[in-house]
């Protein structure tokens, strides 16, 4: 999922800090830093449209902190199959790529609200599936995993094209801790209720409480999503192929973007999962994974808010290695021993550091979509690019995780999987670097 998308419940985030802007008149190189597309500079504020995008956001992750949270407990439950959940979620990441690039078409020619809601619809559309299956869901994990993903990717698709038109460098950072922000404030209380249901009621009443609530969210989010405005389209053809084709070009910033974009993708692609089934499996009481979203996304919400605020392009390298390197560490004490305790300490430090990776992170490659007037044209592609970046890095996390737990699914390898594909994102620091490095020049 994305941000996607974050585990814990922390949300996904995006990022930036003020800059110098040349004239829209003035002409732009294809790799230059000039104005965002001739637009004025925000002063760093959110207006009423960046507000709107975030309530829906925030309605939809709360939807999700309801019963994603839940879903691969209520998959591994029925079959007590690392196997099963592994390849629901391997069908959910592959179809929302495809989705994204085939909708990219969608939403620059036509109507990118329409793929908004139609993702919210069917999102909701996969929950009340899974209600009405109730234990039968198991038998059908592909179509259901290929439903998730078709939902998410028109959502996701569409989000990430509004988020780029109603933001800019000034407050792309501000938009991203707030996006942070609130999707930890949904994790915070929507999975401690969920667990809390359903270990107070027999069978599967609470399950059923809990979908049935996130579909009248997700209904809310859709009539809230018709006050977004929808954008002039500007007359341009989609084109298939062109994000993949910069990437044949020397010199290209995405030749370094898009490896780091992969690295971020193997991480997501088994942590959005894994680690709430780890604690699971650990305490086999849904309370405590309550318990446990409850108090990292506290702990998130409160660093996406710190870092939010303070965070800038100059300084965005060194908090992104501080992030990504504190995230790999903080694995360790799982190394010791796999209980409540541990788990909610790796947990805590996830929380802390994360907002200094994943902030920088989307920040920085959202900054390069719109760094000409060609490439902002271009801004759908170029989302399907990120996206297919993504994807790949999800399928490659997720393939080591079939791999490693069909030979031994002890806790210990669990935990050796969690830290390598946790330590994958240094990688993408280290191909970001110049691109960094170039940012806090121009702002000095």
């Amino acid at each position: 999922m994305k941000q996607n998308k974050g585990e814990f419940g922390t949300g996904a985030s995006n990022g930036t800090g003020a800059k110098t802007r040349m004239k829209a008149s003035m002409p732009l190189g294809p790799f230059s830093r000039p104005a965002m597309l001739g637009r004025a500079p925000t002063g760093g504020v959110l207006d009423r449209q960046a507000i709107l995008l975030l309530a829906v956001q925030a309605l939809f992750g709360i939807a999700l902190a309801l019963s994603g949270t839940f879903v691969p407990i209520y998959l591994w439950k029925a079959s007590s199959s690392y196997m099963l959940v592994g390849w629901f979620t391997m069908c959910q990441y592959v179809t929302c790529g495809i989705t994204f690039w085939l909708a990219g078409k969608w939403v620059k020619e036509y109507n990118k609200m329409n793929s908004l809601r139609t993702g919210i619809v069917l999102s909701g559309a996969f929950y009340f599936t899974v209600l009405m299956l109730g234990k039968l869901a198991t038998s059908y994990i592909i179509p259901l995993g290929l439903l998730n993903g078709v939902a998410l990717g028109l959502f996701w698709v569409a989000f990430d094209v509004i988020y780029f038109e109603i933001t800019e460098p000034d407050n792309r950072d501000r938009f991203n801790g707030w996006s942070g922000l609130l999707g930890s404030g949904a994790g915070i209380l929507a999975p401690w209720v969920s667990g809390l249901l359903i270990t107070s009621m027999s069978g599967e009443r609470g399950y059923q409480i809990i979908f049935t609530a996130s579909l009248v969210i997700l209904a809310i989010s859709v009539v809230l999503s018709f006050w977004l405005k929808k954008r002039k389209q500007d007359g341009r053809r989609y084109s298939w192929t062109h994000g993949f084709q910069q990437l044949v070009i020397p010199g290209n910033p995405w030749r370094r973007m898009l490896p780091a974009v992969v690295a971020q993708g193997v991480r997501e692609g088994v942590f959005l999962f894994l680690v709430g089934l780890t604690v699971y499996i650990a305490t086999q009481n849904e309370a405590k994974l309550g318990s446990f979203t409850l108090i990292t996304s506290f702990v998130a919400l409160l660093s996406f808010w710190l870092v939010g605020k303070r965070l800038s392009p100059r300084n965005r390298k060194r908090a992104m290695l501080v992030g990504t390197v504190m995230n790999g560490l903080v694995i360790l004490p799982l190394f010791y021993e796999v209980n409540f305790t541990n788990l909610l300490l790796f947990g805590i430090g996830t929380s802390i550091f994360m907002p200094l990776y994943i902030i920088p992170m989307t920040s920085r490659v959202f900054d390069l979509i719109g760094e000409s007037q060609s490439s902002g044209g271009e801004r759908e592609e170029f989302i399907v690019l990120r996206e297919a970046g993504l994807t790949f890095g999800r399928v490659l996390g997720l393939s080591g995780y079939l791999i490693v737990l069909t030979q031994n699914h002890s806790p210990l390898a669990v935990v050796w999987l969690l830290f390598v594909v946790g330590s994958v994102p240094i990688i993408g620091w280290w191909m970001m670097r110049p691109l960094l490095e170039q940012e806090t020049k121009q702002e000095t």
